[in-house]
C-alpha cells in the first residue's frame, strides 16, 4: 500500500489518491482517545490512535508532542509527570474542563459536516428539483 502524508500524519492507503485531512482532525482524535481512555502518555495516544483507525494512520513524536504542547497551552488538556508501564518516567495527559467542552462542540461540527457529504454521495439526479 502506499503511504501518504496528510499535514504531518503519515497515512497508508490502497488507492493512489492523496486525499487531504481537515484542520484539526488530529486534535478531535487526541482529545476523545483522551475522554474514552484518561489520562495517557504521549505515546500511548499515538499507539491508540494507530489502532483505533486500523492501522491506517502513523504517527510521530515531530507531529504528536507539538499539538499535546498546544492543547495543553489552550487548557484543553493537562499533564503530570507519572511512571509509564515499563515504570519509565512519562508526562501523562488529560482532558480538562475545557478540552471536554471543545470536544462536544467539535464532535457536533464533526457530524454535522459528515451529514451534509452524506447528502451528496444519496442523492441522484432524478430527486432533484
Amino acid at each position: 500500500m502506499p503511504l501518504f502524508l496528510l499535514g504531518n500524519l503519515n497515512v497508508e492507503l490502497p488507492m493512489k489518491e492523496k486525499p487531504d485531512v481537515l484542520q484539526g482532525t488530529l486534535a478531535l482524535m487526541v482529545l476523545k482517545t483522551l475522554d474514552v481512555l484518561g489520562p495517557q502518555h504521549g505515546y500511548g495516544i499515538a499507539r491508540r490512535i494507530e489502532q483505533i483507525s486500523g492501522d491506517i494512520l502513523a504517527l510521530n513524536q515531530g507531529t504528536l508532542y507539538p499539538l499535546l504542547l498546544k492543547l495543553e497551552n489552550e487548557g484543553s488538556i493537562a499533564s503530570q509527570w507519572g511512571a509509564s508501564e515499563n515504570n519509565r518516567r512519562a508526562r501523562f495527559y488529560r482532558l480538562t474542563a475545557t478540552g471536554r467542552k471543545q470536544l462536544q462542540a467539535e464532535t457536533r461540527d464533526w457530524k454535522q459536516t459528515a451529514a451534509i457529504i452524506a447528502r451528496f454521495f444519496e442523492v441522484k439526479a432524478e430527486d432533484l428539483p
